[in-house]
């Protein structure tokens, strides 16, 4: 199984596990610049040079050796389930992505048709009632976790601890597990931790959004989205991520934390 979503600077000084819709972008163009001095040119994802990654063959063998001795720091970077939720609908579902095309090919006629959900017509930008289609979104989203019908969940919207957890499985341990919510302060903390080629000032680093602008704006505030059903459904989806990374399931309007992160827990829940 290997590390799958692992990326390592070139000189090995850190480790990130990456889960989508988490400061994923932001993230990668950090580690790039403390080894490189630089940013990417592009979205980070797309790079394959000047960064190790588990999707790079070249990259396997140096990650797998890194993470079971565990050289280098390790951390990833979590969310609150309801505000990534959210995201991942406006972003992949009513976005038109980098490419020009609608995401996954099929994947949005197909929820149109079965599911009533609206998207904002052939650009997206069309006024739609978000509430009701993300209402609908939530049920497919549902579907695809449970059942893995009409198709397995997307990796932008299974669930967090998933993501989190395939490290663990096969013998990585995380340094530090930051909340996307207080991001400068665990990603300072990370920084603190390891030793990096070029400096970097985390106050002066842009947040390279790479999602930002592909689908329409949010109109409402997050916790109109979510009735008592919509609660339900994303508790259902993400309970081990609301437990674990100590996010509220009783509040959508709280994307705030509201204990600390337990390691040790995590390490023993999630490396079942």
């Amino acid at each position: 199984m290997g590390f799958p979503g692992t990326w390592m600077t070139e000189s090995e000084s850190v480790v990130y596990r990456v889960v989508p819709k988490c400061a994923c972008s932001t993230i990668g163009q950090i580690l790039y610049y403390s080894d490189h001095g630089e940013f990417y040119d592009g979205d980070i994802h797309d790079a394959t040079t000047g960064l190790h990654k588990w999707s790079r063959e070249d990259s396997q063998n140096l990650i797998n050796a890194n993470v079971k001795t565990h050289q280098a720091y390790a951390f990833t970077c979590v969310r609150n389930p309801y505000t990534r939720i959210l995201s991942s609908f406006f972003d992949k579902i009513c976005g038109i992505q980098r490419n020009g095309n609608r995401y996954r090919g099929n994947l949005v006629p197909m929820l149109v048709q079965k599911y009533g959900i609206e998207v904002g017509g052939d650009d997206g930008k069309g006024e739609f009632d978000q509430i009701a289609s993300f209402r609908r979104f939530l049920l497919f989203a549902r579907d695809t976790i449970r059942w893995r019908k009409p198709m397995d969940p997307d990796i932008h919207w299974s669930a967090t601890s998933g993501h989190v957890s395939t490290f663990i499985c096969n013998g990585g341990r995380y340094d530090k597990i930051i909340w996307t919510e207080k991001f400068n302060e665990g990603m300072s903390e990370v920084l603190g931790k390891i030793d990096t080629r070029h400096e970097v000032k985390l106050a002066e680093i842009p947040r390279f959004n790479e999602s930002e602008g592909h689908g329409p704006k949010r109109a409402h505030p997050v916790e109109d989205y979510f009735d008592d059903l919509s609660m339900h459904l994303v508790y259902e989806m993400y309970k081990r991520d609301f437990d674990v990374f100590k996010y509220d399931p009783a509040d959508p309007s709280n994307k705030m934390p509201v204990a600390e992160i337990d390691l040790d827990e995590v390490h023993a829940k999630l490396g079942e």
